[in-house]
């Protein structure tokens, strides 16, 4: 993923608060124990999430002209062609009822990512809104890996993937 919503590096006194946003969440990328690698040139960070289930590549977003951070966990697979409508299924049922972010399918290239975002305009970026962002979606995309496996590899349906990962759980978000 090129992170297409991350911005080019400028700096202006009208983006003073998502140049200190984008502080905040340095700081805490670090502290957190995340070992971010900065983006040449834009207001992201990259890293990786290690899960029960598989590392995760992340990506940590100021978009700095709309006050918004983005975060996003990218599954470790690129879904091949042939199944990527069953997968489609298969993350639009996941994604029911969901309270903190989304599944995303590239349907060019397979790509899988869960997105958590929020706005900030006007707002300080604290490090516990960071958190409450990041750690849904890489909990949220780690939960969900193992199905999004068998419906790609395993021969699973999205019916059978979904039940066997939400096993009638209550709250789908940790």
């Amino acid at each position: 993923m090129t992170p297409e919503d991350a911005h080019s590096f400028e700096s202006s006194p009208q983006h003073l608060n998502s140049l200190r946003a984008f502080d905040v969440l340095g700081r805490f990328l670090e502290e957190d124990g995340w070992y971010p690698r900065r983006v040449e040139e834009k207001y992201s960070y990259s890293m990786i999430y290690s899960g029960r289930h598989g590392d995760l590549r992340c990506f940590a977003i100021i978009r700095v002209n709309e006050e918004e951070f983005m975060f996003y966990a990218i599954a470790p697979i690129k879904v091949p062609e042939e199944v990527r409508p069953a997968v489609a299924e298969y993350l639009t049922r996941a994604n029911y009822g969901l309270r903190i972010g989304n599944f995303e399918l590239d349907f060019t290239d397979g790509e899988v990512r869960y997105k958590s975002s929020l706005g900030f305009a006007g707002q300080e970026l604290t490090v516990d809104l960071i958190s409450n962002a990041i750690y849904p979606a890489v909990h949220t995309m780690d939960r969900y890996l193992p199905g999004l496996l068998r419906v790609s590899y395993g021969g699973a349906t999205p019916f059978e993937a979904i039940e066997e990962v939400e096993g009638g759980l209550q709250d789908k978000e940790e």
